[in-house]
């Protein structure tokens, strides 16, 4: 467990004041920088009690998070950060509860852990850092590897087909799915601001580069110069139009349950049939996070459609109670037996 202690700030805090005194120890380039520099933005933006919010981590690159972060935190065993991170909620509902692992950790030892978690619809923010190869190993395909990867591990290529971390939440029965980009430090704390507001299992998988083991994995939607064209930032009830000109747009494909970009004349996005946004169609979501170049990559909150939170359903709305007393004692109460 790692318990950094809360900063004595009075008044209002900035980001500054939600990073520890820990030297951050990632691979100079590393995208987590500027995925840490994104949440600690979102918490001053959110204006979070630091002795209210906890970070829980497994292992891997990602997993480093709570030390850099003056709030609470546990660096758990592979796999187990949203298993921990539910007992923490259920133990207290007051908190802020933050769950942080890449795609191996997750996706891999820990599918099944993400798996409930969402289900059951706790009141986690569960961030996915996505590079596409396990980092802090040294370069293995992971989950989301695609075919054909070279690495330590499948020297002549993967042959695995590649686990989709969004379509993987939303067909786990996620209510808050989204998608974000470790560089885009103005849409990304939006992302996590939405995240947060969210009452019950929040997702949110950020692309994020690793510029030792699988640098570039991304660029081609992630590129300045492909950007605009390769990405479609969507928002409820707006049009998903996207392009450098905003001259393209996206609608079903006539015949197939399937989505098609198509240009944009004069009349405007409606009457080339583009579809509006509605975060709330499991559906639409579906197809946006199933979207493969060189159709455009959805990035911003694909779905969001609330339900009863799990710790809810189980504490209700009791007062929680400090626990007093002997954890040892407490701990051997009723039935328990010594091993000879």
């Amino acid at each position: 467990m790692n318990v950094v202690p809360p900063p004595q700030t009075v008044g209002e805090l900035k980001a500054k004041d939600y990073a520890s005194d820990q030297e951050v120890r990632w691979c100079p380039g590393c995208g987590d920088y500027a995925i840490l520099k994104a949440v600690q933005k979102t918490c001053a933006d959110l204006a979070l009690e630091p002795e209210k919010t906890v970070f829980v981590s497994g292992i891997g690159c990602a997993a480093r998070f709570p030390y850099y972060m003056s709030t609470y935190g546990f660096h758990t065993i592979h796999g187990r950060a949203p298993a921990v991170a539910t007992g923490v909620k259920l133990a207290n509902p007051e908190l802020d509860v933050w769950v942080i692992g890449g795609d191996g950790d997750m996706l891999s030892i820990g599918g099944n852990h993400l798996l409930h978690a969402l289900r059951r619809n706790v009141d986690l923010k569960i961030l996915l850092f996505n590079n596409e190869i396990y980092g802090l190993t040294k370069g293995q395909y992971s989950p989301t590897s695609r075919i054909g990867t070279r690495s330590p591990s499948t020297p002549g290529g993967s042959l695995d087909a590649p686990v989709s971390a969004t379509l993987y939440a939303l067909g786990a029965g996620a209510r808050f799915v989204a998608r974000g980009v470790d560089t885009q430090q103005k849409q990304l704390p939006e992302v996590l601001k939405r995240a947060h507001g969210h009452k019950g299992a929040s997702f949110v998988e950020v692309f994020q580069n690793c510029i030792v083991y699988n640098d570039g994995a991304f660029d081609h939607f992630t590129a300045r110069d492909v950007a605009e064209e390769m990405q479609i930032f969507v928002e409820h009830g707006r049009p998903l139009v996207f392009g450098k000109n905003r001259d393209k747009g996206l609608r079903v494909t006539p015949g197939k349950l399937a989505l098609e970009v198509v240009e944009l004349g004069a009349e405007g996005p409606e009457a080339a049939g583009v579809l509006r946004h509605d975060e709330t169609d499991q559906m639409l979501a579906t197809l946006l996070a199933g979207l493969q170049p060189p159709l455009p990559v959805a990035i911003g909150v694909l779905y969001c459609n609330p339900g009863p939170s799990y710790e809810h359903q189980v504490v209700g709305d009791r007062p929680v109670e400090p626990v007093r007393g002997d954890i040892d004692a407490l701990l051997r109460r009723g039935h328990t037996w010594t091993v000879a």
